[in-house]
């Protein structure tokens, strides 16, 4: 906890000491009422949990002053209204058929926010500042309010209503509440403090929950997803988004956890939107109202109410942005949550810029990797073929057997076709990345032949269909990812010797559209019980956000041993 937020116990020996010295020269009844209040100055003091503080204050206060109702009203970070509204008396039906509780902008209430102090009133209804009950409120003559002060701040304000028996709250009443209210505001710094420091440690534990996720070498995607899911998780929001620079600029949806994802994911937030232009200049963004804010231009912004939009930077770069929107109605993020939540993505931000870094290290191995078998296929294997081949035509011109003669030719012709291959091979191996043509074709043979370097073979592949014309560039983008996940899957688990590799663009889905299949199938081990699932949970998802499915079915080995994953999207 930081030293500045460690509460100086003179504040509280002087609240306790202005209370006692309150005590002094009392009248005979209200000495009489003194343990009461000392009992009910304890039981405000016990707990550290700020609601239920607040929940006690009300029902001790209610005790205290022999009221049928009490109330205290939260007083918002502008001073203006009122954040919170706790109350005691009515049932939880009561409060839901009133349904909208007091704000503070008008009425009574309003005028105790912009001008605090105490109120002791025989009739509500008749004083000028009194604005009405809401419907099916319970009828309330006599009231008295008090302030509550935090460390000398207005927190909020104790209001209690309607003495039992039908007599108004008096002088006593008051004094006993206004000494009760010192303790409280006591008892709620203490809560303030406690929240505030686990607040603290559950945005801490999250971003160590996602520094994990990204730096541990697994999927991206599902690295991103834990950060959309921690953020809704700690920020108390609706969803976590997490949007990365798209193609043709602006901001692109790219993981989403939320109650049902498959409407956001992939859309994609204009470069013309006022609030990507802030983001990708690295500034934050605070909504109050999404659906009614004109900055939110997509149609996702109609569901939600307060967001932080908050960008992804590190090292004077930014990386993308993170989005915590709350649902209509909810309430306002505050100032501590904003500065959390700030803190939490910079560190995301961080992270991904280190798994970033690791995955280019990961991946220059490999390409360092690639370029050594494609030195070595050249200058020894092809050279070796090579020689082979000139020995076998020597043979072939000093045999005189037409037998031998047409079987040496048949080796010589399977010796070119081989070298052929091999060099392709080369090619492929020495090709970067952004060498490669954007055809969905050539990008499917580019993850095979990518594949063929760790399986130690090179799958089969088979296309049906005009791929490249028929598949969308989103949806290839998803195909293509799915197809890595897949062969990944089997390098790494299924200890396969053969794979085949099937995209049919002109597969028939089972509402009986039209849609792309992709199957990849092999004569491993199959799946076993109780293995991970965290690759075939991606493949799914990604096929459910494009309106498709994902499934298992039984590969290619003997008995239908091995895995065959199909994939399916709709075009």
């Amino acid at each position: 906890m930081p030293v500045d937020d460690v509460p100086d116990p003179s504040d509280h020996l002087e609240a306790a000491t202005q209370a006692a010295r309150s005590l002094r020269g009392l009248s005979t009844e209200l000495t009489a009422r003194v343990p009461q209040l000392l009992e009910a100055m304890r039981s405000v003091g016990t707990g550290l949990e700020l609601h239920s503080t607040l929940d006690r204050i009300c029902e001790t206060a209610a005790e205290l002053a022999d009221a049928r109702y009490a109330a205290i009203g939260v007083v918002d970070e502008e001073r203006d209204g009122l954040a919170d509204f706790v109350t005691y008396g009515m049932s939880e039906e009561q409060v839901a058929r009133i349904g909208r509780l007091p704000d503070g902008h008008h009425g009574l209430l309003g005028a105790l926010v912009t001008d605090p102090g105490p109120v002791l009133l025989g009739d509500l209804t008749a004083d000028p500042r009194f604005a009405g009950f809401p419907d099916l409120h319970p009828t309330m003559r006599s009231f008295l309010g008090v302030p509550i002060r935090v460390q000398g701040e207005i927190f909020g304000h104790l209001y209690l209503a309607e003495k039992h028996g039908g007599a108004g709250f008096d002088d006593d009443d008051l004094h006993m509440v206004r000494v009760l209210a010192t303790e409280a505001g006591i008892a709620i710094g203490n809560a303030r403090l406690y929240e505030a420091a686990r607040q603290r440690e559950r945005w801490i534990d999250g971003s160590v929950a996602v520094t994990t996720a990204l730096l541990s070498g697994g999927d991206a995607d599902e690295a991103l997803t834990v950060v959309a899911e921690q953020a809704r998780r700690l920020a108390g929001a609706a969803a976590g988004i997490v949007l990365l620079p798209a193609e043709g600029g602006g901001l692109e949806i790219v993981a989403v956890s939320a109650d049902d994802p498959s409407d956001s994911l992939g859309v994609v937030v204009p470069p013309q939107s006022p609030i990507v232009q802030r983001l990708l200049a690295g500034q934050a963004v605070f909504i109050g109202d999404s659906a009614s804010d004109p900055r939110m231009i997509t149609r996702l912004a109609r569901q939600y109410g307060p967001s932080m939009m908050l960008p992804l930077h590190s090292g004077g770069r930014v990386l993308g942005a993170l989005a915590t929107p709350r649902a209509r109605g909810a309430k306002p993020f505050t100032e501590a949550e904003r500065t959390l939540a700030a803190q939490f993505a910079s560190q995301a931000a961080l992270a991904l810029m280190m798994a970033e870094t690791q995955r280019d290290r990961e991946r220059l191995a490999v390409y360092e990797d690639r370029d050594r078998i494609a030195r070595d296929l050249h200058d020894l294997v092809i050279q070796r073929l090579f020689a082979t081949g000139l020995m076998l035509e020597g043979a072939q011109r000093r045999t005189l057997v037409p037998e031998v003669r047409t079987g040496v030719s048949r080796a010589v012709d399977e010796l070119d076709v081989t070298i052929q291959e091999i060099r392709t091979a080369i090619f492929a191996l020495q090709q970067g990345p952004a060498e490669a043509p954007s055809g969905l074709r050539t990008r499917v043979l580019r993850e095979i032949n990518m594949a063929a370097v760790p399986l130690g073979f090179k799958p089969g592949h088979r296309f049906v269909g005009p791929v490249d014309s028929l598949v969308g560039e989103y949806t290839g983008k998803n195909l293509i990812a799915a197809l890595r996940e897949a062969l990944s899957n089997a390098f790494r688990h299924a200890r396969a010797s053969r794979i085949e590799v099937v995209l049919d663009a002109t597969a028939e889905l089972a509402d009986g559209s039209r849609g792309v299949r992709l199957s990849v199938a092999d004569d491993g081990v199959g799946i076993p019980e109780g293995g991970r699932r965290s690759g075939l949970r991606n493949l799914k998802r990604r096929a459910e956000s494009l309106g498709g499915t994902s499934r298992c079915e039984p590969g290619l080995g003997e008995d239908g041993g091995g895995t065959t994953v199909v994939w399916e999207a709709p075009l």
